[in-house]
């Protein structure tokens, strides 16, 4: 896949230059997680988000880009923060996915065995998130993955 095809659909050309939002792409691997935290981490500084917004938009963009490294076959991951009036959102694509696609595990009935660390990423972002979901790329192959955090607490609860 063209790495182009990857961002143009999270990070709209015809919009403009738009300070209110940031992408970036990274390779599909796991040592390049931390990056996009780092990323994530000095544009959110920027806007001047800090405390709560900043400490849970960091985790949740850890866990998303981590989903899509580890059930991914991809070599390429795109992250995209958009800082609005009222909440922060967070798109994550990937460039393929499994079939049934991305899914909260709560308990060891969905597969995962109560001393597992792997598998509540998802059960973490629902906690965390005012909104969240998954949906196919329109284009090509590939799944996109997006939070919404409240401006308000930081937390949806």
């Amino acid at each position: 896949m063209n790495r182009d095809a990857l961002t143009a659909q999270l990070l709209d050309p015809h919009s403009g230059t738009d300070l209110n939002r940031y992408g970036f792409e990274l390779p599909a691997r796991v040592e390049f997680v931390s990056q996009a935290r780092k990323l994530a981490r000095d544009q959110l500084r920027c806007w001047g988000i800090h405390g709560d917004l900043h400490d849970t938009a960091l985790l949740v963009i850890s866990e998303l880009v981590t989903n899509a490294v580890v059930h991914t076959g991809g070599s390429l991951v795109a992250c995209e923060v958009v800082n609005g009036d009222r909440q922060l959102r967070i798109t994550v694509q990937d460039q393929g996915s499994t079939p049934t696609g991305p899914r909260v595990c709560r308990n060891a009935e969905e597969g995962i065995a109560a001393e597992e660390e792997r598998g509540r990423g998802l059960l973490l972002v629902e906690a965390v998130s005012s909104a969240w979901g998954a949906h196919d790329c329109e284009h090509g192959t590939g799944r996109i993955v997006w939070a919404e955090l409240s401006r308000e607490t930081g937390w949806a609860c």
